[in-house]
Order: C-alpha cells, then sequence, then structure tokens
C-alpha cells in the first residue's frame, strides 16, 4: 500500500512541477516577441500546443491556465507586460481572445494521436491552432470594432510563422510523444 501511495505522489509531484515549469516557458515564449498592433507575435502557440502534445490535454490545460491566472493576478507573464499593464486589466485587453484561444488549443492537441502519418497529425495541429485565431479575432473585433480589418491585423500577419511552428512540432511529434512516459 505504501508503494501505491509513494507512486502517486510521485505522479502528483510530476506533474505540478511540469506543469510550473510550462507556465515559465510559456512566459518565456511571450517575452520573445516581434512587435505587431494590435497583437505581437510571440513563440507562445507553439508552447501551447507543444505543452498539449507532449503531456496530453489535463497538463496541457493545466498549465496554460495557471499561466492565465498568474496573469490574471498581476504577475507579469503576458508579452507586452509590464509596459502595456498588468492583471485582469491587460488580460482583456485585445489579446483575450488568443489567451483563451490558447486553452482550446492546448485541449485539443492533447487528443492528437502522435502515431499517426504526419499530414494527419499537421492538419489536426491547424485545427487546434485555428482555435486560437477564431477566439482571437472574436474578441479583437468587439475590441477594436467590427469595421476594421481584423482579419488583416489579428490573423493574416501570423499565418507563414504559424505554418513553421506546426511543421516543426508536426516533425518533432514522434520524439514529443515520448515526453509522455515522463508522467
Amino acid at each position: 500500500m505504501e508503494i501505491v501511495k509513494s507512486e502517486i505522489n510521485q505522479k502528483i509531484l510530476k506533474t505540478i512541477i511540469v506543469v510550473f515549469v510550462g507556465s515559465i516557458l510559456l512566459t518565456l515564449s511571450a517575452k520573445f516577441k516581434i512587435p505587431f498592433y494590435p497583437v505581437p507575435m510571440t513563440m507562445q502557440t507553439f508552447v501551447v500546443i507543444f505543452m498539449g502534445m507532449a503531456f496530453g490535454y489535463k497538463i496541457g490545460m493545466a498549465t496554460v491556465s495557471l499561466y492565465l491566472i498568474e496573469g490574471i493576478i498581476g504577475l507579469p507573464v503576458f508579452s507586452n507586460s509590464p509596459e502595456r499593464g498588468v492583471g485582469l486589466i491587460y488580460f482583456t485587453g485585445p489579446t483575450m481572445g488568443y489567451l483563451i484561444g490558447f486553452l482550446f488549443a492546448s485541449f485539443i492537441a492533447g487528443y492528437v494521436n502522435l502515431n499517426k502519418n504526419l499530414f494527419v497529425i499537421f492538419v489536426k495541429l491547424i485545427f487546434s491552432v485555428s482555435f486560437i485565431y477564431i477566439f482571437g479575432i472574436l474578441w479583437l473585433g468587439n475590441i477594436i470594432g467590427w469595421d476594421k480589418p481584423i482579419i488583416q491585423l489579428g490573423v493574416k500577419p501570423f499565418l507563414l510563422a504559424e505554418l513553421f511552428k506546426i511543421l516543426i512540432l508536426t516533425l518533432l511529434s514522434k520524439k514529443i510523444y515520448l515526453l509522455r512516459k515522463f508522467i
């Protein structure tokens, strides 16, 4: 019985460490950015999808949730914080839809079967990332107005970079899958 408790405690500890390290990776990926208006280009989508692929939807969503909570309570984890504000005020700005989309993207990426052929994985990862942009442009339209070129501002500048990130994740998918054995 003690062995079972010990194994469960080790698994819980590993999960907590992975979620915490994942939130740090998300923060770091937010800080390396190419400034665009109104949404900067970062490596966050790569990390969000990676976490879901590597550790499954539960840990992926827990990581993104921790990251969002850290930002909402005022830690400067978001891309343009602290320069453009922190906390709930920053969270509800132009990037909120994208940040909420991270939850859905990590959830879907966690369900991608990494034992399929690479084309199927690529298509499923595109589907996963699309939720970030769907939520992003829906919120962005509400913030800056639907009369503005929402797609040109909130999607188009990022498409080539997203395809590149997804291609890298697809090519590394078999190696990424091996990380699931860590948990």
